[in-house]
């Protein structure tokens, strides 16, 4: 049985664990993202990011340290390793009353998330740039 986490991690990261997703989407969380250069992953890229999608192709590489923000769909086993992981950065679940960590709204007020925003409310925000992040339940 799978289940989705949200988690801020390094793209770096995400690569050595990515064969292990059932699925995934991410979005950059950098400064390049906000300056116009907005990278979107979605499903299962390859190593070397040829299926990544970026908004403005004359740019350069996204650098593996670039941080980011990952709606990972895995199986428990997964999100546990990625828990221990120093790496990733488990996100609440979007429908828990609580806010996000202060350090992942200083990385997501980039993208226009307020402070004291719950996951859910953050979700809403980041769709805005990758649908694909919005919390759902099917």
């Amino acid at each position: 049985m799978t289940g989705r986490r949200y988690y801020i991690a390094t793209l770096a990261a995400w690569q050595r664990h990515a064969a292990r997703f059932a699925n995934s989407h991410w979005l950059a969380l950098n400064g390049d993202a906000v300056s116009g250069d907005l990278y979107i992953g979605t499903g299962r890229e390859l190593a070397d990011r040829t299926s990544a999608e970026r908004a403005n192709p004359t740019s350069g590489e996204l650098p593996g340290a670039a941080r980011i923000l990952v709606l990972i769909e895995a199986d428990e086993g997964v999100h546990l390793s990625l828990d221990d992981d120093s790496e990733f950065e488990a996100l609440p679940h979007p429908l828990a009353p609580k806010s996000i960590s202060e350090s992942a709204q200083t990385v997501l007020g980039a993208h226009g998330v307020a402070p004291g925003a719950t996951m859910f409310e953050a979700t809403e925000i980041i769709s805005r740039s990758h649908p694909l992040l919005r919390h759902r339940v099917f």
